[in-house]
C-alpha cells in the first residue's frame, strides 16, 4: 500500500494575470542554468515574491520542470523523499510542444522502485535511496529543473543532509531551485566557492522604484504621484507584501499621502497594522471566514462550510472572492478547488483568532469532515487541536491497520505520542498497538510497558468489549516473543511464541506465520541449522497447500541461507532457482521479494568464480532491490558490496560501505551472525592495523579460553586470526571445529579448517598445516569453493603451492592456484600474492621426478649426466626440463633454480 501523495503539492503555481514583469531577475534565473551551476537559491523573508517570481520564470522556461510545495508535514525524511520522487515523476515542459509526451513518458517511471522502498516497514538509508534515484536521473536524455518551494518549513537535519548529498552528486542534466525564508543548513560556502551557486536574496527581490510604481499604479490601480510612491517604497524597503497590504488598505483612503506618512515601523509592526486595516475593510462575514478558516492548513469549499456551518455564502464562493481580491490566498490546483492562505497571513490570522470558546468546536467540525472523507491523519490532528483526546485515540486505533499494512507505524507512533498517558492507559487496544509500534521501532522496553498496560486494562473490561478484546492476548504474546528474540533471550522467545500459537486461530495465517518464524529462528541462533530447515520446510508445505506462494518464496530464501551455512552450496543454488521459478509463475507480487534470492545466487556464483552468472544475478538483485519491502535488504546489499570491494583490494571503500550497512541495520528475527564490527576488524587485519582489531576484541571481552557458540563463532574465528601465531589459538579452533562437526555445519568447518591451516603454518608446523588444508580441500571440492581460499590472500596461496608440491589433491589445488593467478592479474600493480619475480605462480604441481631433476639443475651436471644419475633416458630428461620451464614460467636452468628456491620447492 503506497503512501498517499497529495497531488496539489506538485502543481506548478500558474503565473498571475496582473504581475510586474521582472526581466532583470528572470535573466539572473536563466544564468543559473549555465553549465556547472547546481543550485539556484532564492532566499528572503516572507512577502518578497519568491514563489511569484519563480512561477513567472517557469512559464517562459524551455526545459522540463518539477515543482514541490513543502509544508511542515514534510519534516519526516521518508515523506520528504516520497514527495521528492513523486514531483520528479510529474516532469513536464511548461509549454506544450512535440517533445511533451516523450518527457512525460520517461519521467513517469523515475524512482518507482524508490517509492516502494520508502513504503517498506524500515526504509533503507537516505543516501542509499538518493544514490539509486541519482543513477536513474543520469539516464534521462534531457535537462530539467526541480523546484522546492517554502523549504524553510523543513526543520530536520537528515533532510538537509540528504539535499547536501544530492547536490554533491547531482547529475549534470539536473538543476535545483530552492525558495526559502532562511538559508538551508548545507554547505553553501563550498558551492559558492566552486561557482556552482546562483543566489537571489532580499536585496535582489525588493521592488525598485520603477517596479513599485508599476505595481501600485498599474496593478493595484492607485494612481499615486511619484513622491508618494517613492515614500512608500522607502518605508517598505521594496517589500512586496508590505506594498500589497498597503495598497489594499489605501483603496479606502481619500488622503493617500497622510496614510503613507503614518506608515512606519519594522516589518512586524507594519504587518500587524496592515492586517488590521485589511480585515477592517472587509465585510464582517469575510472577516469571520478568514479568522475561523485559519485553523485549516488546506481548505476547500465543503470543508469551510463544515467549519462555519451557518455562513450565508458558500465556502467556494468566498474562496473565489478572496482570490480575486488578492487577500493572500494561494490556489493549490488548476480546478481552484483547494487553497491555502499565504503562510505569514495565516500565522497572523491565527494569532488574531486566539482560542475563543468556539475554537475546539471549529477543530472538531474539521476533524469530523476529514474522517468522513477518509483523511484520518488530518482528522486526528484536528481532534488533538480541539483537545478531544478520546476522539483522537479512537482515530489512531482506526488508522492502525492501514498504516501498518503500508509500513507507516513509525508515523503512527509519532501521532500517538501526542496523546496524554492517562488516555492511552485505559484503552487496551491502543496499548497493544503501541506495544507493537514500539517493538517495530526497536524499543522492546517501551513496548513491554504498553503491553502491561493493555493487560491491566483487559482485567477490568466489560463483556460489551469482548469481541474487540479477543485478539489482544495473542497479539501481546507475539509482541513479547518478538521483543525477546531482539533482546537475545531464546527461552522467553520460545515461551511466548508457543503461547501465541496456542491462542491464535488456525485461520489467522499472518500471525501464525510470525509465531512459527520466531520459533524457527531460535534453532538458527543455536546452530541447529538442520532443525531450522525442517521447521521452515514444514511451514512452506502448509503455505503451499493454502496457496500462499509469496510466503513460500520468502521462506525459500531463509532455507537457502541455512544451506549455505551448512556448506551445501548446490542445494542452496537449487533452492534459490526453484523459488525464482515459483515467483515467476505467480506474478509481480512474488517476484518483488526475490532481490534476496538473486543476491544469494550471485554470492554462490562468486564463490565459484563464475563471474558471468555472478554479475547477472547481482544486477538483477539491484533492480529488484528497488521494489522489495523486506526490511533488511539495504543492510544485505551494503555488506555484499563491501565484500566485493574488499576482494578488489579497495579496503577503505569496503569500510565505508560497512559503516553504511551498520547505519541501515534493522534488528530482525534473523540472528546477526557476522556483526559489522567483526567484518571491520577483519579488514583492519588486512590493512596491517592489528591495533584496531585488538581494540575491538578488548571491547568485546574476547579470550582464547572462551566457550564457543554458533552465535559468536565468527567473532572467535576473527580473534584466532588476530592471534594466529599464538599456540593457544589451536585449542580454540579445535573447540570451534568440534562444535561445527557435531552440528554438521560443513560451511563453518571449512572456514575453521582454513584458519587452522594458516595458524599451524604461522607457528612453523607445516605438516599440521597441510593436514588441516587437506581436510579443508576435501570439504570444499565437491561444492566448488574457490573464493573462500582467495580471500585468505598470499599466505593461503603459498600454502597451496606446498600442497601442490606434496601432491595433495593436485587437480583441485591446480584450479585454486590458477584462480589466484587470475586474481593477481585483475589486481595488477598490488603486492603479488605469490612471491615470484614474474608474479606468475605455477599452475600445475611439480611432480616428484621433476623435483629430482630440479635439484640436479643446481649442480654442474650436464643433461646426459643427469640422465645417468637418475637412470632415465636423455629424452626423458628433456621432457621433464621442458615441463619444468613451462610450469615455472622460465627459459633456462639458472632461472628455474632461482624460481624453485623462491617458491621453497628445493
Amino acid at each position: 500500500m503506497s503512501t498517499p501523495i497529495l497531488a496539489t503539492k506538485l502543481y506548478i503555481p500558474p503565473p498571475r494575470s496582473k504581475v510586474v514583469f521582472r526581466s532583470r531577475l528572470i535573466e539572473r534565473l536563466n544564468e543559473g542554468l549555465t553549465a556547472g551551476r547546481k543550485l539556484t537559491l532564492v532566499s528572503a523573508p516572507a512577502g518578497f515574491g519568491k514563489t511569484t517570481l519563480i512561477s513567472e520564470w517557469v512559464a517562459g522556461c524551455e526545459r522540463p520542470i518539477a515543482w514541490l510545495s513543502l509544508d511542515e508535514g514534510d519534516n519526516a525524511p521518508t515523506r520528504f523523499l516520497a514527495y521528492l520522487v513523486s514531483a520528479l515523476q510529474t516532469l513536464a515542459l511548461p509549454r506544450k510542444n512535440s517533445a511533451q509526451s516523450g518527457v512525460k513518458e520517461m519521467a513517469a517511471n523515475i524512482g518507482a522502485g524508490v517509492l516502494a522502498l520508502l513504503n517498506s516497514q524500515e526504509p533503507p538509508s537516505t543516501e542509499s535511496i538518493l544514490t539509486t534515484l541519482l543513477n536513474e536521473i543520469v539516464t534521462l536524455p534531457f535537462d530539467f529543473t526541480l523546484i522546492l518551494d517554502d523549504y524553510h518549513v523543513v526543520d530536520n537535519k537528515s533532510i538537509d543532509d540528504a539535499l547536501a548529498f544530492l547536490l554533491e552528486h547531482q547529475p549534470p542534466q539536473m538543476h535545483l531551485v530552492i525558495a526559502t525564508r532562511e538559508d538551508p543548513q548545507f554547505p553553501l560556502a563550498r558551492l559558492r566557492a566552486r561557482g556552482q551557486l546562483t543566489e537571489l536574496r532580499a536585496a535582489d527581490l525588493r521592488f525598485t522604484p520603477s517596479e513599485a510604481a508599476e505595481f501600485l499604479n498599474q496593478m493595484m490601480g492607485l494612481n499615486l504621484p511619484v513622491e508618494d510612491i517613492s515614500a512608500l517604497e522607502t518605508r517598505t524597503e521594496g517589500w512586496i507584501a508590505g506594498l500589497q497590504l498597503a495598497a489594499i488598505s489605501m483603496q479606502g483612503h481619500q488622503d493617500a499621502t497622510s496614510f503613507i506618512q503614518s506608515f512606519t515601523g519594522s516589518h512586524h509592526f507594519v504587518l500587524d497594522y496592515l492586517v488590521e486595516e485589511v480585515l477592517q475593510q472587509q465585510p464582517e462575514s469575510v472577516q469571520t471566514f478568514l479568522l475561523r478558516t485559519s485553523i485549516l492548513d488546506r481548505m476547500c469549499g465543503p470543508l469551510c462550510d463544515a467549519v462555519l456551518l451557518a455562513s450565508s455564502v458558500s465556502g467556494q464562493e468566498t474562496l473565489e472572492y478572496l482570490e480575486r481580491a488578492n487577500l493572500f490566498i494561494v490556489p493549490l490546483d488548476n480546478e481552484r478547488r483547494w487553497y491555502r492562505y499565504h503562510h505569514l497571513f495565516c500565522d497572523l490570522l491565527r494569532q488574531r483568532l486566539g482560542k475563543p470558546k468556539e475554537f475546539a468546536e471549529f477543530n472538531l467540525r474539521a476533524s469530523r469532515w476529514h474522517e468522513e472523507n477518509g483523511d484520518l491523519g488530518a482528522a486526528f490532528h484536528h481532534a488533538i487541536a480541539a483537545g478531544d483526546f478520546v476522539r483522537a485515540a479512537g482515530l489512531a486505533e482506526a488508522a492502525w491497520q492501514g498504516m501498518e499494512s503500508s509500513f507507516q507505524t513509525a508515523a503512527w507512533l509519532g501521532w500517538v505520542k501526542k496523546l496524554p498517558g492517562e488516555v492511552i492507559r485505559v484503552r487496551p487496544v491502543l496499548c497493544t498497538l503501541l506495544g507493537w509500534a514500539f517493538a517495530n521501532a526497536g524499543e522492546p522496553e517501551a513496548s513491554e510497558l504498553r503491553l502491561q498496560d493493555a493487560e491491566r486494562c483487559m482485567e477490568g473490561s466489560d463483556v460489551a468489549n469482548e469481541a474487540q478484546l479477543k485478539p489482544l492476548p495473542a497479539m501481546i504474546a507475539l509482541a513479547r516473543a518478538y521483543n525477546a528474540q531482539v533482546q537475545g533471550n531464546p527461552a522467553a522467545t520460545v515461551k511466548y511464541a508457543e503461547l501465541a500459537l496456542q491462542i491464535i486461530p488456525e485461520d489467522d495465517f499472518v500471525r501464525r506465520a510470525k509465531a512459527i518464524s520466531t520459533l524457527e529462528i531460535t534453532h538458527w541462533a543455536s546452530g541447529n541449522l538442520e532443525s531450522a530447515i525442517r521447521g521452515i520446510g514444514d511451514w512452506m508445505e502448509r503455505m503451499t497447500k493454502v496457496g500462499n506462494h509469496v510466503f513460500v518464496v520468502a521462506s525459500a530464501f531463509a532455507v537457502a541461507d541455512l544451506l549455505v551455512g551448512l556448506g551445501r552450496l548446490s542445494e542452496a543454488e537449487r533452492t534459490y532457482q526453484e523459488a525464482l521459478q515459483l515467483a515467476a509463475q505467480h506474478g509481480p507480487e512474488a517476484e518483488h521479494i526475490t532481490a534476496h534470492h538473486h543476491l544469494g545466487l550471485s554470492m554462490i556464483y562468486r564463490q565459484r568464480v563464475d563471474d558471468t552468472l555472478a554479475a547477472h544475478h547481482l544486477n538483477r538483485a539491484a533492480e529488484l532491490g528497488l521494489q522489495t519491502t523486506l526490511v533488511d535488504w539495504q543492510y544485505r546489499w551494503h555488506v555484499a558490496q563491501a565484500q566485493l570491494k574488499e576482494a578488489a583490494g579497495d579496503l577503505e571503500t569496503a569500510l565505508t560501505l560497512l559503516d553504511e550497512a551498520k547505519r541501515v541495520y534493522v534488528q530482525t528475527l534473523v540472528p546477526d551472525l557476522r556483526p559489522i564490527a567483526v567484518l571491520k576488524a577483519r579488514i583492519h587485519l588486512k590493512q596491517g592495523r592489528p591495533d584496531k582489531a585488538r581494540a575491538w576484541a578488548a571491547e568485546r571481552g574476547l579470550s582464547l579460553a572462551d566457550q564457543v557458540s554458533y552465535l559468536h563463532e565468527f567473532e572467535h574465528l576473527t580473534l584466532a586470526r588476530l592471534e594466529i601465531a599464538n599456540p593457544q589459538v589451536n585449542a580454540l579452533l579445535a573447540r570451534l571445529l568440534q562444535a561445527a562437526e557435531a552440528q554438521k555445519r560443513r560451511g563453518s568447518a571449512l572456514d575453521i579448517l582454513l584458519v587452522q591451516a594458516l595458524a599451524h603454518e604461522a607457528q612453523g608446523n607445516r605438516p599440521q598445516a597441510l593436514t588441516a588444508l587437506k581436510r579443508a580441500l576435501s570439504l570444499a571440492e565437491p561444492e566448488g569453493y574457490v573464493r573462500m581460499f582467495l580471500d585468505e590472500g598470499s599466505s593461503m596461496a603459498q600454502l597451496l603451492l606446498q600442497a601442490a608440491v606434496s601432491g595433495i589433491m593436485p587437480d583441485y589445488t591446480g584450479k585454486l592456484l590458477a584462480a589466484f593467478e587470475a586474481e593477481q592479474l585483475r589486481n595488477a600493480g598490488e603486492s603479488p600474492l605469490l612471491t615470484t619475480p614474474a608474479a606468475q605462480p605455477p599452475i600445475e604441481p611439480i611432480s616428484q621426478r621433476e623435483l629430482e631433476v630440479l635439484r640436479l639443475f643446481k649442480t654442474e651436471l650436464s643433461g646426459p649426466e643427469i640422465a645417468r644419475e637418475l637412470v632415465i633416458a636423455l629424452s626423458t630428461v628433456r621432457t621433464h626440463t621442458k615441463s619444468i620451464y613451462s610450469k615455472l614460467n622460465v627459459t633456462n636452468r639458472r632461472a628455474a633454480v632461482k624460481r624453485a628456491e623462491e617458491l621453497h620447492l628445493i
